[in-house]
């Protein structure tokens, strides 16, 4: 396996956040940083003890879910919540922060803010994250490179495939299947 970089490893561990997510619209997970070190992470979910929206749906207010706190404010928030400065730090995200989102992250002095997706980019949000001199950098994120059985499984795809083209498959009947591995695993 490939050694991914700092910033793939910091938005990976964004993405595992996202995993614990309760939202049912979008799961989203950040994670704060200083100095190569993780100091806090979040994903959006309802407030501690609260009804989730995975069980009860999402409450809906003017097109957006009032039920949910985001990931990135519950980053935020536990390093509030511990005392925790992060004035100066970096905050990996899985998506572009909204608008009420990216003042937080101003106001927090959050220095550099990296993203893996593009979402619904808030011209306003990208405005004031440039007065701020809040650097903005996406980091493209292959969920290929922390695939612990990649490896494995594409061994076993190209052994079927072979087996396959033994039994006298053609090569136009599998090439759909071989393009498929090759999106799936870049191989």
């Amino acid at each position: 396996m490939e050694r991914i970089t700092w910033d793939q490893f910091f938005m990976a561990q964004s993405h595992l956040l996202a995993l614990r997510s309760t939202c049912t619209r979008l799961a989203v997970g950040a994670t704060i940083v200083r100095d190569r070190r993780i100091m806090a992470g979040g994903y959006n979910g309802s407030i501690s003890g609260g009804d989730h929206c995975i069980d009860h749906g999402c409450y809906v207010v003017d097109n957006h879910c009032v039920r949910t706190i985001h990931a990135e404010m519950n980053a935020l928030l536990q390093c509030s919540k511990y005392g925790v400065s992060v004035n100066g730090a970096d905050l990996y995200v899985t998506h572009f922060p909204c608008l009420p989102c990216t003042k937080s992250i101003i106001q927090a002095g959050i220095s550099r803010l990296y993203y893996a997706q593009d979402y619904k980019n808030n011209e306003y949000a990208i405005e004031l994250l440039k007065q701020a001199n809040v650097e903005m950098i996406q980091v493209p994120f292959d969920e290929r490179k922390i695939d612990f059985l990649g490896d494995e499984k594409v061994a076993l795809y190209m052994e079927l495939l072979t087996k396959l083209r033994e039994k006298g498959a053609s090569m136009e009947e599998l090439a759909p299947y071989e393009k498929k591995v090759v999106e799936l695993f870049g191989v």
